[in-house]
Parts: C-alpha cells; structure tokens; sequence
C-alpha cells in the first residue's frame, strides 16, 4: 500500500515539474518594461502614500500600453476612484487626473474576483510613444475626499510594450 502511495505521489510531482516548467516557457516571453505592486498598509491609502515606479524606456520608437493597477476588498465604499498621476523624465512633469469606474450602477464590482478581493488594470495610456530612450518615472496619489481610502489592498503600474 505504501508503494502505491509513493507512486501516485511521484506521478503528481513529475506532473506538476512538468507543468511548471512549461509555464516558464511563457513567464520569459512578456514585453513588460515594469510590472510593480505595491501594498497599501493597513488597507487604508493616505494622501501622502504615493505609489512611485521608475523603469527605463530602451526604445522610444515602439508603443507602449501604461497602466494602473489596483486591487481593492468587497467593502471599499465607492463605485469609482479619482487618482492623480505624475509622469516624469529626466525634464518634465506632467500631471493628469484620472478617474475609473469600478462597479456597475447595481453594485456589482467590474474587476475580476478573488473571494473577497477585486483587480483591475486601468489605461493611463495606450499606444504611447515615450519622446526619448531613458529614465522615467510614474507616481500615483489616491485624490477622492477620504483620507484615508480604506479597503484599497495594493495599487501599482504596468508598463509594456504593444505586440
């Protein structure tokens, strides 16, 4: 019987060997510049808790897809976010206000749910195309009347290339 168990066992962990290694495979072909996550203490987003990502644009002649990404808890109070965000280089600043919905008019949240957790990835910018080759940075503050926001889990930016 013993055997039995160590073969069923040695059968899954050659399996999911496998599987792991071909989800590699994929994991190496993404055309992200930046993919950065940062969570939010206590769920509670403050005004002066600013969500910064600097990243380095190789090539300024491709498009590029930036984005906001966020993720929240079923008992986050509004049906939409305002969000101020900073784009810089090693010149400007330019500042836009953005604002997203994230739930219908009947309540039921648009970003795809993990039990009590709710994700999004919001368009700052689609099909950029950064003015030069160089360093850049993209710094993101919560701007709704609550300070703090409670029930914002993390937030943070998506930078990648248009295929």
């Amino acid at each position: 019987m013993a055997q039995k168990i160590n073969q069923l066992l040695n059968k899954r962990q050659v399996i999911l060997l496998s599987f792991m290694c071909f989800a590699s495979l994929f994991v190496g072909c993404t055309s992200s510049v930046v993919d950065s996550n940062f969570e939010i203490p206590e769920r509670k987003w403050t005004y002066r808790n600013h969500i910064k990502t600097s990243f380095v644009i190789k090539d300024a002649s491709k498009a590029y897809n930036l984005c906001f990404k966020l993720r929240h808890t079923a008992d986050y109070h509004y049906a939409n976010i305002f969000v101020l965000v900073h784009f810089k280089d090693e010149k400007n600043k330019i500042t836009r206000r953005y604002q997203y919905r994230l739930a219908k008019n009947d309540g039921e949240w648009l970003g795809s749910g993990s039990g009590n957790v709710f994700a999004y990835k919001l368009p700052l910018l689609t099909n950029y195309h950064f003015t030069h080759a160089g360093n850049y940075e993209i710094e993101i503050e919560q701007n709704m009347r609550d300070n703090p926001l409670v029930e914002v889990s993390d937030a943070g930016v998506l930078v990648e290339e248009v295929q």
